[in-house]
């Protein structure tokens, strides 16, 4: 069962949300749903660039034994960000910008506990992909300890064009994989900087890779041939934190 706090059930409710701009994580719509109100709200819902999702409805009772209507949406408790807004106010206050992409982390434990790890290691902001990112919710803010409130978070579209934006605004695009060549305490880190990490069952999409301008990898001793994506995070981001912190 879902935190009913952060659920709102129904068509009228669903369309009220949107009405007053709640962010909304996703809605699950009964799979075969008609009627012209149903259809109304759907195409809300894709004008607002919601992600959605068609399931069976015996999966939305399990969710909720109310009079569902064919849908249910997870409301956000945090207010996401844009980071073509974000990024200028960042530059303009003489600091320099440090972003972290999530690319396909689905995992709420570890996406909960990077965004901890960030905003210790002063990330401007995470910015993560509409369709395929953990949910925020609970967990992922107990995971955090609470700094999911305080991290700006950005939700994109489409992660190749935002990582174009990024670059063309300045920022190195730094991917970390275990494939790279260059290890990451060998990288220059201290300029504005993206950050890139990839899913552990498949990594940094081929297309986001490519827009990177370095890449880096954590080099390993044991058998194991990859780290946790929260830990890997960690070691990234505050190499960069001791760079910038000794050029200071």
């Amino acid at each position: 069962m879902k935190n009913k706090e952060f659920i709102a059930y129904g068509i009228h409710p669903i369309s009220e949300a949107l009405t007053e701009g709640k962010p909304i994580e996703k809605v699950l719509i009964q799979k075969g749903l008609k009627g012209d109100a149903g259809y109304e709200v759907v195409h809300a819902l894709r004008k607002a660039e919601v992600p959605i999702q068609y399931v069976p409805k015996a999966k939305l009772d399990r969710i909720t034994g109310k009079n569902h209507q064919g849908m249910i949406a997870f409301i956000s408790p945090i207010e996401y960000q844009n980071i073509e807004w974000l990024l200028p106010t960042i530059f303009e206050k003489g600091e320099t910008p440090l972003i972290l992409v999530l690319d396909g982390v689905t995992d709420v434990r570890n996406f909960g506990a990077i965004c901890r790890t960030a905003e210790c290691a002063g990330v401007h902001a995470v910015v993560i992909p509409t369709k395929g990112s953990a949910q925020i919710g609970p967990d992922a803010i107990k995971t955090s300890a609470g700094s999911l409130l305080r991290l700006p978070i950005c939700r994109s579209m489409n992660l190749h064009e935002t990582l174009r934006f990024l670059k063309t605004s300045g920022l190195k695009v730094v991917a970390c994989h275990e494939k790279a060549e260059i290890t990451y305490t060998e990288a220059d880190l201290t300029s504005p900087a993206v950050i890139i990490m990839g899913s552990e069952e498949s990594g940094i999409q081929i297309e986001n890779l490519a827009t990177s301008t370095d890449q880096l990898r954590i080099p390993l001793a044991g058998r194991s041939s990859s780290l946790n994506v929260s830990t890997a995070t960690g070691i990234i981001l505050f190499e960069i934190l001791r760079q910038r912190t000794v050029m200071d």
